[in-house]
């Protein structure tokens, strides 16, 4: 791999333009902004690399950049990623613009830099590499990047997945990303947690009211709050009749993976400000819960006026948009209508539930050998073993791409500790971001 790794030093400059330019298209897709543009690009850079790559597209849906190398090799690997990025907001705490890409103090700062677009282009940049110093690869290559990750829960990649599996079949997917942690080695993502997004809407009178008459009227924004205590209490724990039904407790093995799961507790309660975890957990008790334990989040909520100085009002309507993290065996349509249930057996018949159709949680067996091949790529390029996560925290469309087809899955990717992924200022070091080339291109040596 000496060759390799010399060629992408030699043209770092060019793979750090490259993502550079990716992230300054501004690819929101919640706002449907600079999506097919971006599509574009991923694309003729794709070309760059020697591999033959198509859009496919939908209607209503965003497009996603398929590729494919020859089919003549025994063996396939897939690499999922998405080009779409989360919303700026809040501008006001960017020290410098979110799409100006800058890079400052060996940061490239950029929304987007981290998730995805990171990762992203370290693959494609990886096989440009690979390419360019051995003439070819000793893997079939595939590539699957959709636009709907952020937005849309990926409906277009799972419609893929249910009516042309043959598109996504591979040996191995090698999933969207990961951390570098702080020792230097490769934090390794065996897994995701399911999502279920809901907004929640409570409405009074027909308009909104002068606050005087709050007396004889029912505020909606109380509504939604009353309704709210009912789903948590103040141990964290979800109330929600049925919820925990089917979450599963981590095997032996599993507690064995988790002991040695670094979570570097300090630092993170260092760098977010704070001084204690929920409930003051640490230890097992907290990997436990971050890992294997499902969840119920307020994302925002808004009623009424928000706006400088004071406004007397008594609005007409509240909200409040929550998301779920959910564990293997959690359904999410199952989910939705114990939530259901639960607001109208406590009184709340009358909130309406806007839901989108969620992601099951994902996990793939740590022992498996193709899986053990990764983490062997992993050790052999920092010269020291990964940190294995059994699961994400966080979500994705996995399950549809992945375990429902048979497939095994492992994430890695550019990121840091503090690369503030969905916050301002977005971040990764230039240094993880030529490692995660190096990766990848070790990864597809491996299969040598």
């Amino acid at each position: 791999m000496e060759q390799v790794y010399r060629y992408i030093d030699e043209n770092k400059e060019m793979y750090v333009q490259w993502l550079q330019d990716l992230c300054k298209l501004p690819s929101v897709s919640t706002y449907d902004q600079s999506m097919k543009e971006t599509a574009e690009v991923v694309k003729t850079y794709l070309t760059q690399a020697g591999v033959p790559t198509e859009i496919l597209q939908m209607p209503g849906q965003q497009p996603v950049v398929y590729g494919q190398t020859s089919r003549d090799k025994e063996s396939t690997i897939s690499f999922y990623n998405h080009y779409d990025v989360q919303p700026e907001d809040p501008i006001e705490l960017w020290e410098s613009p979110p799409f100006a890409a800058e890079i400052r103090e060996g940061k490239l700062i950029a929304r987007g830099s981290a998730d995805n677009k990171g990762a992203l282009m370290a693959r494609i940049c990886a096989v440009h590499a690979y390419q360019k110093v051995y003439g070819g690869l000793p893997v079939n290559i595939k590539f699957l990047i959709e636009g709907e990750e952020e937005s849309g829960g990926s409906r277009h990649i799972k419609h893929l997945a249910a009516t042309q599996p043959e598109l996504l079949q591979a040996d191995l997917c090698i999933w969207e990303n990961g951390f570098v942690n702080s020792d230097g080695s490769f934090e390794v993502k065996l897994g995701n947690k399911g999502l279920l997004f809901v907004k929640l809407v409570a409405k009074g009178a027909n308009t909104d009211l002068h606050s005087s008459h709050a007396s004889i009227i029912e505020n909606p924004a109380w509504r939604l709050v009353w309704a709210l205590n009912t789903l948590k209490n103040d141990r964290d724990e979800i109330l929600i009749e049925h919820f925990y039904d089917k979450v599963a407790q981590p095997t032996e093995g599993e507690k064995e993976i988790l002991e040695r799961m670094d979570l570097e507790e300090e630092e993170m309660l260092a760098r977010l400000g704070l001084d204690r975890f929920i409930r003051d957990l640490r230890g097992n008790e907290l990997r436990e819960k971050l890992v294997f334990q499902p969840t119920c989040n307020i994302c925002g909520i808004e009623s009424g006026y928000t706006g400088k100085g004071s406004k007397t009002v008594l609005p007409s309507e509240a909200w409040v948009k929550i998301d779920f993290r959910l564990v293997p065996n959690q359904v999410p349509k199952e989910i939705l209508q114990h939530l259901r249930n639960h607001l109208d057996r406590h009184g709340f018949q009358d909130i309406e539930i806007i839901a989108n159709e969620g992601t099951q949680a994902a996990k793939t067996d740590p022992d498996h050998p193709l899986v053990k091949k990764v983490m062997k790529a992993a050790t052999k390029m920092k010269g020291i073993p990964p940190r294995v996560i059994l699961m994400n925290p966080g979500s994705g469309p996995m399950y549809a791409l992945c375990q429902q087809l048979g497939i095994p899955a492992i994430g890695f990717g550019v990121g840091n500790p503090d690369s503030r992924k969905h916050a301002p200022n977005e971040n990764i070091l230039i240094k993880d971001y030529l490692d995660g080339i190096k990766m990848a291109a070790t990864v597809i040596h491996e299969w040598a």
